[in-house]
């Protein structure tokens, strides 16, 4: 008789852009000067970083070992806004917009690991970064909107 174990699925994907959101965040603090964005940045890598840290024993599970990549997704917006920043009047509005475009994919792939079937645990889990990551995301659309005008 075989047993059927759980699976993980898509959990890797999630890491992957939510490592590439990290590496953005961190080169907007280095861009920007101004303390409150440095901060508010500084409070989006850390929720990253500990929901990355709560998925990595999925992604483990998932492909056998801890994810560490980026997502090429995000490392093209990361090019394009850098690019846009340099012929843009207000660089701040550029980063601040791409950023919140990466909060909304973090969002989509943790909505597509939730459509699959999942392991009661990480569906747990999943379900709690997406409460936190959907905080983020709504505080980044509010500094959106805030840069903007």
């Amino acid at each position: 008789m075989q047993t059927q174990t759980a699976q993980t699925n898509h959990i890797s994907d999630i890491i992957k852009v939510m490592n590439g959101g990290i590496e953005f965040y961190q080169e907007a603090t280095t861009k920007l000067d101004n303390t409150t964005y440095q901060a508010f940045f500084d409070r989006m890598i850390s929720a990253k970083e500990e929901a990355v840290a709560e998925l990595q024993k999925f992604a483990v599970q998932e492909d056998g070992y801890p994810e560490s990549d980026t997502s090429n997704a995000v490392k093209a917006r990361q090019a394009y806004t850098k690019l846009l920043s340099k012929i843009s009047s207000d660089s701040t509005f550029t980063y601040v917009d791409q950023l919140e475009e990466v909060e909304d994919k973090v969002l989509v792939e943790i909505d597509a690991a939730l459509e699959k079937k999942q392991a009661q645990d990480c569906e747990v889990t999943l379900q709690r970064v997406k409460v936190r990551m959907k905080e983020c995301h709504d505080e980044m659309k509010a500094l959106q909107v805030t840069t903007q005008y």
